[in-house]
């Protein structure tokens, strides 16, 4: 009886290793290509009276379409290896070109063997290489010719500098460059050759030209990808379902950010709001609706990125959210964080616990601050306004953060019942007012069911007294029963347990070197510090999941993560301008951000 090991080696690899294979073996046959294009050394001997017969043109053009061939092949190996069906494509309708380019050049038929080898296996595998396009942008047009001048530029100079035999003369570097950069753009540059030469180096770099034009205007102007939106009937049906089950996770108002998708079960009675950052399907919190439909939503999440070829994650999702993900999908999940909560009936101002928050709270107050919490429904259109332009201004970065725990708009229309809590302060004599009054910080919490509330929002002005947000918060709780609410769930502070635990008595070296790790990278990312600012207000913690394929995933969902946050942005750079103090007056957008602040930021 031959072993199960046994049997699936004598199959052969498996089909979804697939491609991988192809992706590998399409970058070391680009690579070959490129080689042999640009290095004459590599050429063999074998085929050297054919190629004496044949015209000097050909064997120059075979050396530019190498180059071309291989570069296009190491551009779509990433492609083939998440199953793009346009990327399977393009490599048969290119190794064919491959082939002749090494033998009319290179005269290498082992290098042709292979190629022809890879394209046999495309060929075979081809119902493998299902996956629909990733949303787009025109920005990726504008990267691919930075990056692809740049190593055209760099590859046409090794074509230039392999040449030296050949060379007239001993042309300086400059000289050398001065001719790349002509022959990318198909003119004579100052350097020339003897033997024919001239012909092979010019149709190279003519070839990378060509290619880094042709590439970024197929780019720029292919068919729009858009990324998935909330449709008008998306949002309605959200908010049907977050009316029966909206209080059972108190991220599940977020669900309704104008940048997310959304997955319905079969049945709609839940649903699954993602993004696509990256490649990566990131879904944030639990599904929203009844559990018991929760496993057809997810169902139909992952089919969405399996035929898309996307990297399945969640971030922040419940303990009860993790079970029901990792018992249907087969996922990994791993503790994230804990997300403070606060039960209004529990909270006191009293006791030496909480001295520091009572004393900060009393010493601003005596400075003249005074609070206002009320609902957005509640608010006039104009102080609605002020408070929109305020957020924008005091806003420290020109990057909006926030996407699992944050809405993105304070909207009376779309969002009424949310709740704002402000802080003024009236100008003392021969001070001149603010460009907001006497406003001097707010916080926005989004609903959460019927009875509770989530922090989503914390902006102040730099020039108010330090303590604004604990004054906020104190406001809210106390005032939480003039407006029904009976629980706020405040931050999330990232590894609160191993920080906890890590300063313990008694713990063990291993806790307290992560603990450290941790607290050197609070220098950059917010993790200590909010672990401390919610610790304040004595909260109960309720540990947050991120859910995962498998340990490999973890570096590009925690990229994606980031991007998704605004903490990292891949776009390109612009130029620094100074923001004014305020928007000019009328209509202004609200803020489309999270909580963005230097000390307390709420991170997913």
């Amino acid at each position: 009886m031959v072993p199960p090991r046994m049997r699936r080696l004598l199959r052969g690899p498996r089909p979804e290793a697939t491609p991988v294979v192809v992706g590998t073996a399409c970058t070391l046959i680009g690579l070959l290509d490129v080689a042999s294009g640009i290095f004459p050394r590599f050429r063999g001997s074998r085929f050297h009276t054919l190629a004496e017969v044949l015209p000097g043109a050909i064997s120059s053009l075979a050396a530019a379409a190498s180059i071309v061939v291989g570069l296009l092949l190491l551009m779509l190996a990433h492609g083939l290896k998440r199953r793009k069906r346009r990327a399977w494509a393009a490599a048969v309708g290119l190794l064919p070109v491959g082939v002749a380019g090494q033998l009319l050049y290179r005269h290498s038929p082992g290098g042709a063997v292979l190629s022809l080898l890879l394209l046999a296996l495309l060929l075979r595998r081809r119902a493998e290489f299902f996956a629909l396009p990733d949303p787009r942008s025109r920005w990726k047009a504008v990267a691919n010719f930075v990056v692809l001048g740049g190593v055209s530029l760099a590859l046409g100079w090794l074509i230039v500098a392999v040449h030296p035999g050949p060379m007239v003369g001993s042309p300086s570097v400059e000289e050398q460059l001065e001719h790349v950069l002509w022959g990318l753009f198909g003119f004579e540059g100052p350097v020339d050759y003897t033997g024919g030469v001239d012909y092979t180096v010019g149709y190279s770099l003519g070839g990378l030209g060509l290619l880094t034009v042709a590439t970024t205007a197929y780019l720029a102007f292919r068919p729009a990808h858009p990324v998935a939106r909330l449709t008008e009937d998306d949002e309605r049906r959200l908010r049907e379902l977050l009316d029966r089950h909206g209080g059972r996770d108190s991220l599940g108002y977020f669900a309704l950010r104008d940048d997310k998708g959304v997955v319905f079960s079969p049945t709609g009675k839940a649903a699954v709001c993602y993004r696509v950052v990256s490649g990566v399907m990131l879904a944030s919190g639990d599904p929203i609706g009844d559990v018991e439909a929760w496993p057809g939503a997810i169902e139909r999440f992952m089919e969405e990125a399996r035929t898309h070829s996307w990297t399945p994650a969640v971030m922040g999702c419940s303990e009860t959210g993790g079970h029901v993900w990792t018992r249907e999908t087969g996922l990994g999940a791993l503790e994230l964080g804990d997300e403070a909560i606060v039960d209004v009936a529990d909270f006191t101002l009293s006791g030496r616990s909480m001295r520091n928050v009572r004393q900060m709270v009393k010493r601003i107050e005596r400075n003249g601050y005074q609070t206002r919490v009320r609902r957005v429904r509640d608010l006039d259109p104009e102080e609605l306004e002020v408070i929109q332009r305020a957020a924008n201004a005091w806003r420290d970065t020109e990057t909006e953060r926030g996407f699992s725990m944050a809405l993105g708009r304070i909207d009376s229309d779309k969002d009424g019942d949310a709740v704002i809590a402000t802080a003024h302060r009236a100008p003392e004599d021969g001070e001149q007012p603010g460009p907001f009054g006497d406003l001097r910080a707010m916080q926005h919490f989004v609903p959460w069911g019927p009875d509770g509330i989530s922090l989503e929002l914390m902006r102040r002005d730099r020039g108010a007294d330090p303590g604004m947000n604990e004054l906020l918060i104190v406001a809210t709780l106390q005032a939480a029963g003039e407006v029904g609410v009976e629980r706020v769930s405040l931050n999330f502070a990232m590894f609160r347990s191993a920080l906890a635990r890590g300063e313990r008595l008694g713990a063990g070296p291993v806790l307290r070197g992560w603990r450290g790790l941790l607290v050197f990278l609070s220098r950059w990312f917010q993790i200590e510090s909010l672990y401390k600012f919610n610790a304040k207000f004595q909260p109960r913690w309720e540990p947050r999941f991120v859910v995962f394929r498998n340990n490999r995933d973890l570096p590009r969902i925690g990229l994606a993560a980031m991007q998704a946050e605004g903490f990292l942005s891949l776009a390109l750079p612009r130029s620094p301008r100074r923001r004014p103090a305020a928007p000019p007056s009328g209509r202004q957008q609200p803020p489309s951000g999270g909580r963005v602040r230097r000390r307390e930021e709420r991170v997913a």
